[in-house]
């Protein structure tokens, strides 16, 4: 079993205020989750209207599969018109066996 967590920071480019700015990440999170297999979170900036953090948790039985699912799930944040990508971290949990 392989497991990674990614944390995307965001710009939300239209959102002027934070109803919009969580209608947008809703919006964004549940789609990712169900096309992705992936979990969803805001983990930072959410009193921002125009920013956030996202941590993103994927597994997968092997380690190019779980490539394949984070870089599709970053280039879907980055293909977006409405959001701003300003960075990617990837954390890799490490395998005891």
């Amino acid at each position: 079993m392989h497991a990674a967590a990614l944390r995307l920071e965001l710009r939300i480019r239209d959102a002027q205020s934070l109803k919009e700015k969580r209608h947008v990440i809703k919006s964004v999170t549940s789609h990712v989750a169900r096309t992705y297999g992936v979990a969803v979170a805001e983990v930072d900036h959410q009193n921002l209207w125009n920013r956030s953090t996202l941590g993103v948790a994927a597994v997968a039985p092997q380690a190019s599969q779980l490539d394949r699912i984070l870089h599709s799930v970053e280039r879907h944040f980055r293909e977006r018109r409405d959001l701003e990508l300003l960075s990617v971290a990837v954390s890799h949990m490490e395998n005891d066996r």
